[in-house]
């Protein structure tokens, strides 16, 4: 494998860092086009689909491509935005806010964001990075649950693109904050901010992306952060056990998935009665096809059609303030020993060093 050509290296390079916000993923465009290779580059991810690559390779090609990205259009047209997809709207607002609230804290840091599957990609985000001087790079996964599904994912994109690079920066990864006391803080302040709006409902649905049940059984740790994301953020409510239900969505395949399922859980409590449900989805930071078609659109049909009365949908943290500031510790955590910190000019010293004086020459 070849290396990626380099300028020559030159000695006395100042150390630069980056955080590096990678997302999921979107298609450029809510066209069958567009999602073709945005869903060929996705499922043919084996740590999306552990199916053997031959078998799968056929069912990929030949059923699914054919068929899912015209429906799958269809879905992404009812909620995109005149910017574009919202997961990439907000993901750029965090990174640009997030750059903008290191800044503040005195921080020399360039935030950017890169898509898993899609544009722009981590590959050419850390290219760009690269090139701009970045010698030091933090990479951080949307995703507050850990999964191999996802997080792992990320790592491994990151890890291909560091095969053909000659001059490594130094790297680090975020792998999880499902139980960090910002993030929690932040989607506790959501929630409670919609309901003084909003009022209350009779049972709070968390619904979390779904994986196949297999990965809980072969190691993969999602399923218990998801639950206890779920207990430490109704602590934080004060909610007891019967006021909220923890919920699995997105089912894709024959395979047997976690439970309970979102949708089939909110059938049953409208049947059983329930007539106010709101519905938030804490392992989601940006608004995105699952919860503004899947959740907002679709589930919230079904509840209704079963008998209930009213269905909520909680938005994502997206860019509010709590969230931004959350992030921003967890970053300087993990940015921890990178000195960060621009250092001082000789005129911010002379007038550091004067006031010292003065104020000693007082005393």
């Amino acid at each position: 494998m070849a290396f990626k050509p380099e300028p020559p290296h030159t000695h006395g390079q100042a150390p630069s860092t980056a955080i590096l916000l990678c997302n999921l993923g979107t298609p450029d465009a809510p066209t069958p086009a567009a999602l073709r290779p945005y869903l060929a580059e996705f499922l043919s991810d084996h740590r999306v689909v552990e199916i053997p690559k031959p078998i799968w390779w056929l069912i990929l090609h030949g059923i699914i491509l054919r068929v899912r990205p015209a429906k799958s259009a269809a879905k992404y047209a009812t909620v995109w935005t005149p910017e574009g997809s919202p997961l990439k709207v907000w993901t750029e607002k965090q990174a640009q806010r997030l750059q903008n609230w290191l800044q503040s804290r005195g921080h020399q840091v360039t935030v950017r964001y890169a898509m898993r599957y899609g544009n722009p990609s981590i590959a050419s985000q850390l290219d760009a990075l690269k090139a701009e001087g970045v010698t030091r790079a933090l990479v951080l996964p949307a995703y507050p649950q850990y999964s191999g599904t996802t997080t792992a994912s990320v790592s491994d994109a990151v890890y291909h693109w560091a095969e053909r690079v000659r001059t490594l920066p130094e790297l680090r990864f975020i792998n999880r904050y499902h139980d960090d006391a910002g993030y929690i803080g932040a989607l506790a302040q959501r929630i409670r901010a919609y309901w003084q709006e909003h009022g209350r409902p009779d049972q709070l649905v968390l619904s979390f992306h779904g994986v196949p049940e297999r990965t809980l059984h072969l190691g993969d740790p999602y399923h218990c952060e998801c639950l206890k994301t779920a207990r430490l953020l109704t602590q934080e409510l004060g909610l007891s056990k019967a006021q909220y239900r923890v919920t699995f969505q997105s089912r894709f395949g024959k395979a047997k998935w976690l439970e309970p399922s979102t949708e089939p859980t909110l059938v049953q409590l409208a049947q059983a009665g329930v007539k106010r449900v709101d519905v938030a989805c804490p392992g989601f930071i940006s608004d995105c096809l699952e919860t503004l078609e899947e959740i907002a659109q679709e589930a919230r049909e079904a509840f209704l059609h079963a008998g209930g009365q009213a269905f909520h949908y909680i938005p994502c943290l997206n860019d509010s303030a709590d969230w931004i500031a959350a992030l921003g510790r967890l970053s300087e955590q993990h940015l921890g020993g990178w000195p960060t910190r621009q250092a001082p000019d000789a005129s911010t010293l002379a007038a550091t060093r004067a006031a010292a004086l003065a104020a000693g020459a007082k005393n």
